[in-house]
């Protein structure tokens, strides 16, 4: 792996994410074709992956500023309510070689194959369910099931939770769902049904975390001649002959240099891909040129059509006995898909994930949780640029349940979970069963280090010693007041919580949607190929036309492959 390059590359990957690295591992394969690969963070190496990374219990790496954004922040809720609350919070995006699978939950769910047919429908071309399928088969191991559905070969490693490892309380959780009638099922990336299914997670035989630097970018593939990868490298601007894109503008080690490519392959994410774009000239006219950025494209659809899944919780307090017996597993441990009452609701638009431990601290050993959040949301947002500076962050609005459709399915979802929870089966292992948000006061007591941990720990001793007070101490301390039987007996104040208190699920995603030439709002067509420029590609989460039912990390990869073999065929021609 060089560290200078000087030679003209045939493959500019600017982003070192899930599809970056795929990407180049892929494309490197062709031994004739040179291939850079740009991140901004720092180099992930299967020996050199710290602790809260290399973890099967994933509550660490993404509170780690060293793995982050910093300065990224959002404002998620833009639903109509008496009293809004539009205060950004931080939003984490991976600063990191691997990107979000180095992050994130390692949950690998696919969505429906109608999510893939959508995307032919909403005019990206070549896109079905069925070559989904192909592409979710190539990119897994998976270990429990060999079928029509699953992949035995790939480099991303697939299983289930074995019964006995699964904490007690999510246990109760499934068991008293089966008394209330929803299915049982095996296997959540099998036929897309509604039911009750053990959580799907890419976790190594050696039970670790598999970025996607790890996964594709192998010892064996780093030693290619015709790959280079440069990290810490923070990308300025896309450089240009004219509507061709010559290459980008990079900065390293405090200078500044032009990289110089036959293509350039966007891969920077659902929020920074619109930006770079919108640095470089492409995107809204008129905002480019308030901002003082030299038109190149005028593409309205830079930045728009921003999607999110949106999400709230519902949690109880877990005696001695419901809790996780080993702090080290995984907490995703199993997931409820249901369909919503809204008219024409999508099979399976909304989602569970059932939890045995909500943070890395004492109190979050001593919560369970649902989490609730609409699997096929209708809200739109946008990212804009705050200024032409490449070191400054965007204004992100995802103005989530700014849609009527997620605000009424959000606000069933809770009164659903809650109703689960308040369940007289769980008594024995849910307690008290309040409502809870990642507000800014949870991140800031979430933070790692020891000062934190003190204070967590003298609440969960307190909350363990209370007994009959408990639930007063959860209310007064915890919820701030906000009570399950107050925000379900008035409508309004229901709506107030949901709607102030509605967060994301890290799938930013559709800022740079595929679609038919003759859409003004489409970016790419449906080989991620920019619109009014050549020579330019995006392939990233940011080109999906419409939000998959599914954690969002697994579909970015089957894309990447696809486009992958897309791009090698075209180099061959």
């Amino acid at each position: 792996m060089n560290e200078t390059v000087t030679r003209k590359i045939d493959y500019l990957i600017l982003g070192g994410g899930s599809a970056g690295s795929a990407l180049a591992a892929r494309l490197s394969e062709t031994e004739s074709k040179s291939v850079v690969l740009v991140e901004a963070g720092r180099d992930l190496r299967q020996a050199t992956m710290p602790d809260n990374i290399r973890a099967r219990y994933p509550g660490r790496a993404f509170i780690d500023p060293q793995n982050v954004w910093t300065a990224l922040q959002a404002v998620f809720s833009g639903a109509k309510t008496r009293r809004p609350h539009h205060a950004p919070r931080l939003y984490e995006q991976a600063r990191v070689l691997g990107g979000g699978s180095s992050i994130n939950a390692m949950v690998a769910n696919r969505g429906a194959p109608e999510d893939y047919d959508e995307w032919a429908a909403l005019g990206a071309e070549g896109w079905s369910g069925e070559v989904a399928l192909e592409y979710f088969r190539k990119i897994e191991r998976d270990v429990d099931f060999a079928d029509k559905f699953h992949g035995r070969t790939g480099p991303i490693p697939v299983r289930r939770l074995p019964p006995a490892r699964v904490s007690p309380f999510v246990r109760a959780v499934v068991e008293t769902l089966k008394l209330r009638g929803e299915p049982i099922l095996p296997d959540q990336n099998g036929e897309w049904r509604d039911g009750v299914f053990p959580a799907a997670i890419a976790v190594s035989d050696d039970g670790e975390r598999v970025p996607a630097s790890i996964a594709y970018l192998t010892d064996e593939v780093r030693r290619r001649r015709n790959l280079t990868i440069l990290t810490e490298t923070h990308v300025r601007t896309l450089c240009f002959d004219g509507l061709h894109v010559i290459g980008a503008e990079v900065e390293r080690n405090g200078r500044r240099e032009s990289l110089t490519a036959g293509e350039t392959i966007v891969t920077m994410g659902g929020i920074h891909s619109a930006c770079l774009l919108m640095r470089s000239g492409i995107g809204p006219a008129s905002e480019l040129k308030a901002l003082g950025i030299t038109l190149r494209c005028d593409r309205p659809g830079v930045g728009k059509n921003l999607m999110e899944h949106p999400l709230i919780a519902v949690s109880a307090y877990l005696p001695a006995e419901a809790r996780m017996a080993d702090l080290a597993e995984h907490h995703d441990q199993a997931l409820l898909r249901w369909t919503s009452g809204i008219e024409d609701a999508p099979r399976g638009d909304m989602h569970f994930a059932i939890i045995g431990r909500t943070a890395w601290h004492e109190i979050g050993q001593r919560m369970g949780s649902i989490l609730i959040w609409v699997n096929k949301s209708y809200s739109r947002g946008e990212v804009r640029l705050r200024s032409a500076d490449p070191h400054q962050e965007p204004i992100v609005d995802f103005r989530l349940l700014s849609d009527a459709r997620d605000f009424s399915r959000l606000k069933e979802g809770f009164r659903k979970a809650a109703s689960i929870l308040s369940d007289p089966n769980l008594r024995r292992m849910a307690g008290t069963v309040f409502p809870t948000s990642y507000s800014e006061r949870v991140k800031k007591v979430s933070a790692p280090g020891l000062w934190n941990a003190v204070q967590l720990r003298f609440l969960a001793r307190i909350l363990d010693w209370s007994g009959p007070l408990r639930s007063f101490v959860i209310h007064s301390v915890i919820t701030l007041g906000i009570s399950l039987d107050k925000l379900l007996g008035d409508e309004e104040a229901l709506g107030e919580f949901v709607g102030n208190s509605v967060a994301g699920v890290w799938h930013a995603s559709g800022t740079c949607r595929m679609g038919a030439a003759d859409n003004a709002m489409a970016v790419t067509d449906g080989q991620g190929r920019v619109y009014g420029v050549t020579a330019l590609r995006i392939c990233d989460s940011s080109i999906m036309p419409s939000i998959p039912r599914a954690n969002t990390n697994m579909p970015t990869l089957m894309l990447a492959e696809r486009i992958a073999d897309i791009i090698k065929s075209e180099g061959a021609r």
